[in-house]
């Protein structure tokens, strides 16, 4: 049973209540948008929460156990509340939503009722409609580790150690050129090797792409340019002049792990598993068994 603040639940004893739904939106880049169902703005923690038509809520089903609850909030795509082109982008993928009930004369009365996260979005018509999440959904995601011979980690994080902010590992580009929707000329790698930077990763620091982080996955020498190819299409949203990070590629194997990075020890593959062609193969005269690993 759900337990509220001894003021809240005075409030809805009272019999006459004055409350209004609430919603606080945290995208991962940092962007906090609010809003509210009531005719006038509220403002508690630090948000405000607009009377637009950027939100508004729709039917939870609430479900006992471990299974995932769902809901789904819905609005108008404006300019100046919930971009198209943010949705686009993806920035509202995987965003947290906190779902207040909020004493609209007394906005310091109020219980947060639901927290979740952005799944799937549709648009249809100039409105979107977006699934919320439980956090059950969390616990049906597959985890652990699986034995193969690449990497698991993700360059630069916890588990792989590499500092990704050395000058060797990352270099600060101008975009040149829009080739196609998936390719760009950039200006800033002559000091890096042809493919140092395929399979990479990009950090946009300005233009319509800002604050996207985006796949690389070729990087080649054309004159004094550079061409990077993406795995998603990222023309329609970059301009010349456009500026962005880019982190040096790994492509997780060992090798790689040890000759380009000198991160061996912290290699978090398997890359003495043999294959299944191993288990084919005849024992041979000449082979060495003496225990040192069959596969390098």
């Amino acid at each position: 049973m759900r337990v509220f603040a001894d003021t809240f639940a005075d409030h809805i004893a009272s019999g006459a209540t004055t409350l209004a739904t609430c919603w606080r939106i945290a995208r991962s880049d940092g962007v906090v948008l609010g809003f509210t169902d009531h005719d006038r703005p509220l403002a508690f923690e630090g948000t405000d929460f607009l009377p637009t038509s950027g939100l508004e809520g729709g039917e939870v089903a609430r479900k006992l156990g471990a299974q995932i609850d769902t809901g789904e909030v819905a609005g108008v795509i404006a300019s100046d509340a919930i971009a198209e082109a943010d949705i686009l982008l993806g920035r509202y993928d995987g965003a947290r939503v906190e779902t207040y009930r909020v004493n609209w004369r007394a906005p310091e009365t109020r219980a947060l009722m639901a927290v979740a996260t952005i799944g799937e979005i549709v648009r249809e018509d100039g409105a979107f409609r977006a699934e919320l999440r439980s956090g059950q959904a969390a616990l049906g995601r597959v985890s652990g580790r699986i034995c193969q011979p690449l990497c698991d980690a993700e360059l630069g994080d916890a588990r792989c150690g590499v500092d990704v902010s050395a000058p060797a590992l990352r270099a600060e580009l101008e975009v040149l050129a829009v080739l196609d929707r998936y390719r760009l000329q950039v200006a800033g790698l002559s000091g890096f090797a042809p493919g140092w930077f395929t399979l990479g990763r990009a950090q946009w620091t300005s233009g319509g792409r800002s604050g996207i982080v985006d796949r690389i996955i070729s990087q080649s020498r054309q004159g004094e340019a550079d061409v990077l190819g993406f795995a998603e299409p990222v023309g329609e949203r970059v301009v010349a002049g456009d500026l962005l990070v880019v982190i040096a590629g790994c492509d997780r194997r060992f090798a790689t792990c040890r000759e380009k990075f000198a991160n061996a020890v912290n290699f978090r593959g398997f890359p003495h598993v043999p294959g299944s062609d191993l288990l084919l193969r005849y024992p041979r005269s000449g082979d060495v068994l003496d225990g040192r690993p069959l596969v390098s």
